[in-house]
């Protein structure tokens, strides 16, 4: 992995400090962490902040995104708002797995106040090293973009 890989991190206020060690995280694995925000613990609105990383993923400009909230339900439904965004929730390292590897998921959301730091980082090695099996897959993420249109 080099550091042309991009990776984009939002959250809204109650996940930073999770946010800020998964960015950490994923740069000592040879990403380049794209973190927008937001850094002070002023309250703000999760689906601006999950459709601000969403639209960076959608664009190109990063690869892969990573989006938190208190839950990661709420945004990661905004993440999926964006067209091309296939993001899923994780609270284990299967999941996160099946995520990519079954759903060629190009987000992970995690919940904050759900999953503690050590899990966080374990469920994002998980989420990254998966790759996309096509195959019976290709034919459901198909029909889940077509979905889009």
């Amino acid at each position: 992995m080099t550091a042309s890989k991009r990776i984009v991190l939002s959250s809204d206020h109650g996940a930073i400090e999770l946010r800020q060690a998964i960015a950490a995280h994923v740069t000592s694995r040879g990403w380049l962490a794209v973190d927008i925000g937001p850094t002070t613990s002023e309250s703000t609105n999760y689906p601006e902040h999950g459709a601000a990383a969403a639209r960076l993923v959608a664009s190109g400009d990063c690869q892969l995104g990573i989006v938190l909230c208190g839950t990661g339900q709420g945004i990661m439904m905004a993440a999926n708002k964006v067209k091309g965004i296939r993001c899923g929730v994780c609270a284990d390292t299967f999941s996160a797995r099946m995520l990519r590897e079954h759903n060629d998921a190009n987000m992970l959301s995690l919940g904050a106040r759900v999953v503690g730091q050590g899990l966080a980082l374990d469920i994002v090695d998980a989420f990254l090293a998966a790759e996309f099996e096509g195959g019976r897959h290709a034919l459901r993420v198909d029909m889940i973009s077509a979905l889009e249109a």
